[in-house]
Protein backbone atom coordinates (compact mmCIF):
# COMPACT_ATOMS: atom_id res chain seq x y z
CA UNK A 1 0.00 0.00 0.00
CA UNK A 2 1.16 3.58 -0.63
CA UNK A 3 0.26 6.48 1.41
CA UNK A 4 -0.24 8.84 -1.44
CA UNK A 5 -3.01 6.67 -3.27
CA UNK A 6 -6.46 6.50 -1.66
CA UNK A 7 -8.78 3.69 -1.71
CA UNK A 8 -12.00 2.72 -2.45
CA UNK A 9 -13.97 -0.12 -0.12
CA UNK A 10 -14.35 -2.12 -3.97
CA UNK A 11 -11.08 -2.42 -3.34
CA UNK A 12 -9.88 0.02 -6.08
CA UNK A 13 -7.06 2.21 -5.83
CA UNK A 14 -6.60 5.81 -7.14
CA UNK A 15 -3.62 8.15 -7.65
CA UNK A 16 -4.24 11.78 -8.18
CA UNK A 17 -1.53 12.67 -11.18
CA UNK A 18 -2.21 16.15 -12.18
CA UNK A 19 -4.79 18.51 -12.25
CA UNK A 20 -8.33 16.69 -12.53
CA UNK A 21 -6.71 13.40 -13.95
CA UNK A 22 -6.39 9.77 -12.01
CA UNK A 23 -4.67 6.74 -12.77
CA UNK A 24 -6.96 3.81 -11.13
CA UNK A 25 -6.05 0.12 -10.48
CA UNK A 26 -6.85 -2.57 -8.33
CA UNK A 27 -5.37 -2.90 -4.58
CA UNK A 28 -3.00 -5.29 -3.83
CA UNK A 29 -4.91 -7.24 -1.41
CA UNK A 30 -7.77 -7.72 -3.87
CA UNK A 31 -5.05 -8.79 -6.08
CA UNK A 32 -3.83 -11.52 -3.40
CA UNK A 33 -7.89 -12.78 -2.85
CA UNK A 34 -8.67 -12.81 -6.37
CA UNK A 35 -5.96 -15.44 -7.34
CA UNK A 36 -4.11 -15.53 -10.52
CA UNK A 37 -6.10 -13.06 -12.85
CA UNK A 38 -6.48 -14.06 -15.81
CA UNK A 39 -8.94 -11.51 -17.97
CA UNK A 40 -9.67 -7.89 -17.60
CA UNK A 41 -12.27 -6.42 -18.99
CA UNK A 42 -12.56 -2.38 -19.21
CA UNK A 43 -14.20 0.25 -20.74
CA UNK A 44 -13.61 2.43 -23.83
CA UNK A 45 -11.43 5.23 -24.39
CA UNK A 46 -14.06 8.83 -23.69
CA UNK A 47 -16.54 6.29 -21.73
CA UNK A 48 -18.31 7.85 -18.45
CA UNK A 49 -17.57 6.01 -15.57
CA UNK A 50 -19.73 7.04 -12.84
CA UNK A 51 -18.47 6.38 -8.90
CA UNK A 52 -19.79 3.38 -6.97
CA UNK A 53 -20.45 1.85 -10.26
CA UNK A 54 -19.27 -1.29 -12.30
CA UNK A 55 -16.66 -0.35 -15.16
CA UNK A 56 -15.83 -3.53 -16.36
CA UNK A 57 -14.71 -7.42 -15.20
CA UNK A 58 -11.47 -9.30 -13.58
CA UNK A 59 -11.63 -12.87 -13.89
CA UNK A 60 -8.97 -15.03 -11.76
CA UNK A 61 -8.97 -19.19 -11.97
CA UNK A 62 -11.37 -18.86 -8.65
CA UNK A 63 -13.81 -15.96 -10.17
CA UNK A 64 -15.27 -13.12 -11.84
CA UNK A 65 -15.42 -10.26 -10.20
CA UNK A 66 -16.87 -6.64 -11.22
CA UNK A 67 -14.51 -3.77 -11.05
CA UNK A 68 -16.25 -0.85 -9.46
CA UNK A 69 -15.02 3.12 -10.36
CA UNK A 70 -14.15 4.92 -7.58
CA UNK A 71 -14.64 8.25 -9.29
CA UNK A 72 -16.73 9.87 -11.66
CA UNK A 73 -15.15 10.78 -14.73
CA UNK A 74 -14.39 9.91 -18.45
CA UNK A 75 -11.62 7.63 -19.67
CA UNK A 76 -8.74 9.11 -20.89
CA UNK A 77 -6.26 5.99 -21.35
CA UNK A 78 -6.81 2.50 -21.04
CA UNK A 79 -3.53 0.08 -19.98
CA UNK A 80 -3.26 -2.26 -23.30
CA UNK A 81 -0.33 -4.02 -21.22
CA UNK A 82 -3.04 -5.22 -18.26
CA UNK A 83 -5.43 -5.99 -21.23
CA UNK A 84 -2.82 -8.29 -23.02
CA UNK A 85 -0.98 -9.58 -19.90
CA UNK A 86 -3.96 -9.28 -16.98
CA UNK A 87 -1.23 -11.34 -14.45
CA UNK A 88 0.34 -7.33 -14.28
CA UNK A 89 -2.82 -7.10 -11.63
CA UNK A 90 -1.18 -10.12 -9.69
CA UNK A 91 2.66 -9.04 -9.99
CA UNK A 92 2.66 -5.16 -10.52
CA UNK A 93 -0.83 -3.63 -8.69
CA UNK A 94 0.42 -0.53 -8.46
CA UNK A 95 2.65 0.15 -10.79
CA UNK A 96 2.88 -1.82 -14.62
CA UNK A 97 -0.98 -3.42 -13.17
CA UNK A 98 -2.92 -0.32 -13.10
CA UNK A 99 -6.34 0.08 -15.16
CA UNK A 100 -6.65 3.15 -16.58
CA UNK A 101 -7.06 6.80 -16.61
CA UNK A 102 -9.48 8.85 -16.45
CA UNK A 103 -10.60 12.95 -15.96
CA UNK A 104 -12.70 13.93 -12.91
CA UNK A 105 -14.29 17.03 -11.56
CA UNK A 106 -14.12 16.10 -7.98
CA UNK A 107 -13.34 12.72 -5.81
CA UNK A 108 -15.82 11.23 -3.84
CA UNK A 109 -15.87 11.78 -0.01
CA UNK A 110 -16.25 8.15 0.57
CA UNK A 111 -12.00 7.40 -0.47
CA UNK A 112 -10.17 6.22 2.09
CA UNK A 113 -6.53 6.72 3.17
CA UNK A 114 -4.09 4.21 3.06
CA UNK A 115 -3.98 3.35 6.98
CA UNK A 116 -7.98 4.01 7.04
CA UNK A 117 -8.05 0.80 4.04
CA UNK A 118 -5.93 -1.22 5.89
CA UNK A 119 -8.52 -1.12 9.57
CA UNK A 120 -10.62 -1.65 6.63
CA UNK A 121 -9.32 -5.15 5.26
CA UNK A 122 -8.20 -6.17 8.63
CA UNK A 123 -11.79 -5.57 9.82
Amino acid sequence: MSAELLYSKDHEWVRVESDGVAVIGVTDYAAEQLGDVVYVDLPEVDDEITAGTEMGEIESTKSVSDLFSPLSGTVLEINDAVVDTPELVNSSPFEEGWLLKARFEQLPDDLLSAEDYKAFTES
